[in-house]
């Protein structure tokens, strides 16, 4: 008898399905954040926040759609998928430990290395799902849930896309240096949803609606290093420290989990010579 010599973990790889359902819900989402940008004066850009309602209604089935793309081109099982619950409501208890902390919050540690190791499908899930679960134990439900789950989504997502080949201390310092860069961008990313709906509260950083584009983008990186920065530092340096530290640890583990959540693979049994070869699709013990 004999079974497969290869006991890495890579991550979930992306069809053609997945690729089209992330494009999509990735495409709303730049729709749902830019708008206000390119809207005129007399648009009334204050009604932003009521886009959540609607954005949230479309990234749930988009949701479904990637799980289930990932899951029907990958060959992926109920155990993986439990997997992914398993990881969400571990983020999700992590928040509540920094959230509220000069931003200190070790849950972006776990999407960035989860993201890593599960694929940029089932990371862009995971990120979205554990801001939702984190959100619903916190108390943090509001217009701006479903711009947390997008913008979470993306960070882990991106961590997937990661060149796949490095490993060691080589991975470890591109997933700090991944990890510290999407710490920044997160919070960049959601005070653009924060910054459109509330105009004039500063002439000099506040949104203009019906300005130019450039004019506006430059209020908007003021309105950042004034409102945002040391949040933000504050994100990336846990981040990078609990990769650094821990990071192999959790990446070691992660990639045992996956092993194991994944299909079994068939048992081949070698005859003697002379003799037909068997396979059956039984799993191994």
């Amino acid at each position: 008898m004999s079974a497969p010599a290869n006991r890495n973990a890579r991550a979930v790889r992306l069809g053609p399905k997945s690729v089209c359902a992330l494009a999509l819900v990735s495409a709303i989402g730049v729709a749902a954040f830019g708008w206000p940008l390119l809207a005129d004066g007399a648009s009334g850009v204050t009604a932003h926040a009521q886009d959540a309602p609607w954005l949230f209604a479309a990234l749930l089935p988009l949701l479904v759609g990637v799980v289930a793309a990932t899951i029907t081109e990958s060959g992926l099982g109920a155990k993986s998928v439990a997997m992914l619950g398993v990881l969400a409501a571990v983020g999700a208890a992590l928040r509540p430990l920094g959230a509220g902390t000069a931003g200190l919050e070790p849950m972006f540690f776990l999407m960035v290395l989860a993201g890593r190791v599960l694929g940029p499908g089932f990371g862009f899930v995971l990120g979205s799902v554990t801001m939702f679960a984190s959100a619903l134990l916190t108390g943090g439900v509001g217009p701006w849930l479903p711009f947390q789950m997008l913008t979470m989504g993306w960070v882990s997502m991106g961590a997937g896309l990661l060149p796949g080949s490095v490993r060691g201390r080589a991975e470890l310092a591109l997933l700090a240096a991944y990890g510290a860069l999407a710490s920044f961008g997160y919070g960049l990313v959601m005070n653009l949803y924060g910054w459109t709906i509330v105009p004039g509260l500063a002439s000099g950083i506040s949104f203009h609606p019906g300005d130019p584009l450039h004019e506006n983008l430059v209020r908007y990186l003021a309105y950042c290093m004034a409102t945002s920065l040391g949040w933000d530092l504050g994100r990336a340096v846990m981040t990078v420290a609990l990769t650094l530290t821990v990071g192999s640890t959790v990446l070691k583990a992660l990639r045992r989990a996956t092993r194991r959540a994944a299909f079994e693979a068939p048992v081949t049994f070698t005859a003697p010579p002379g003799e037909a070869q068997v396979t059956t699709a039984e799993p191994r013990p």
